[in-house]
């Protein structure tokens, strides 16, 4: 071996670094399986003892070239330590797939520290998760991204060397976009709740969902506060969690919408006399902020039910608002300004509704089609 060489060697399975200074051998442990990723780490650290040596700074204690203290650390502790570090950023509805997720890791990896964790160990916990039945391919991925993220945030700590999860991929298959509600379905569920009594308290905000397209969130979070003084714009620019935690919109940035003249008196009829500016705009049947989950399971499924409508979630009034606009001609840069879609999103998710392709007609028309048959948008929502 060359004076002031440092040499990479293997020792039992692990990396460890090897040489020569005053006549005295060193060993430095890496602790890393032979990968090549892990190769260039310690070529790195052979390049800075040689550096060191060469220049008079060696540390024959070692302590300044030690790996940090991941060696330590079991990856349960580890991720347990990045949960609570997520509790304080987090809203609780997502931070409960946090909490979910703990059992799944402790599980697996059991007393298993970080260090033991390469690629391929990440690659097995990822095929061990599309194993269950229980988690569709996307859950899937969103945990390999919290593993991601927790070994980054470990990285800033220096409580590991490297990132065994940057280069784990989950496939999603794409799923087919439920169908937006048709003109005579909306019509017909807005009636549905206007005229039960036992659903009632929920028809102006049903209405409201469908006219703006609104997040489930960001209905929930409407103030009095946001609303114009003639209720002919509102302004949206917050959202609330089941949790009824206020926070900034899905995109963090705020817009106003303009009313057509129904939704403008809907929100006149609606208004107090003497309007509290932080009040709700609207409440459920206790007068409390709209829990989505509640208003979907006692109220909104129920209602589909009963016309006989095929389900969609709540969320579908959003989608149903935007495919109904771009079908009549409005411009997408105005639809997504008045939804909040970033305009890429919007172009990728509803392409086809966008100068779609007509299929060229081989056949002959058999049975001609009615006017009856043609559904006109009407002039409220494509304003």
């Amino acid at each position: 071996m060359p004076k002031g060489s440092v040499n990479v060697e293997i020792f039992k399975e692990r990396l460890r670094l090897a040489w020569s200074w005053n006549g005295k051998r060193f060993w430095l442990y890496i602790g890393l399986p032979d990968t090549i990723v892990n190769r260039k780490v310690a070529s790195m650290k052979a390049s800075q003892i040689e550096l060191d040596i060469a220049s008079g700074n060696f540390d024959p204690s070692l302590a300044k070239y030690k790996p940090q203290k991941q060696e330590s650390i079991s990856v349960s502790e580890l991720f347990d330590q990045f949960v609570e570090y997520k509790r304080r950023k987090i809203e609780a509805d997502t931070f409960a797939k946090y909490t979910a997720f703990q059992k799944h890791v402790a599980v697996f990896f059991k007393n298993k520290t970080t260090i033991s964790v390469s690629e391929s160990v990440a690659e097995n916990f990822r095929d061990w998760l599309l194993s269950d039945r229980s988690l569709e391919p996307v859950t899937v991925r969103e945990r390999i991204i919290m593993m991601n993220a927790c070994w980054e945030w470990a990285h800033k700590k220096k409580l590991v060397l490297e990132n065994p999860w940057a280069d784990v991929k989950v496939s999603v298959p794409p799923k087919q976009r439920p169908e937006p509600f048709t003109l005579t379905e909306m019509s017909a569920i807005v009636h549905k709740f206007r005229s039960d009594s036992n659903f009632s308290n929920y028809a102006d905000y049903v209405e409201f969902k469908f006219g703006v397209g609104l997040r489930t969130g960001e209905a929930a979070a409407l103030q009095w506060r946001h609303c114009s003084a003639e209720c002919d714009r509102i302004w949206i620019g917050e959202s609330l969690s089941n949790g009824g935690s206020r926070k900034s919109t899905k995109t963090n940035k705020a817009r106003t919408v303009p009313l057509t003249p129904r939704l403008q008196q809907l929100l006149l009829d609606r208004r107090p006399i003497e309007t509290l500016p932080d009040n709700l705009i609207f409440t459920s049947s206790e007068g409390r902020a709209i829990d989505s989950k509640n208003f979907c399971n006692r109220y909104w499924k129920p209602a589909l039910a009963s016309l006989g409508i095929d389900y969609r979630k709540p969320y579908n009034t959003r989608h149903t608002l935007i495919s109904h606009g771009l079908e009549a001609g409005m411009n997408p840069v105005a639809i997504a300004s008045l939804t909040g879609h970033n305009v890429r999103t919007l172009y990728e998710n509803y392409a086809g509704l966008v100068n779609s392709p007509q299929l060229p007609d081989f056949f002959p028309v058999l049975n001609p089609v009615s006017d009856a048959d043609f559904v006109v948008i009407p002039s409220d929502i494509s304003e």
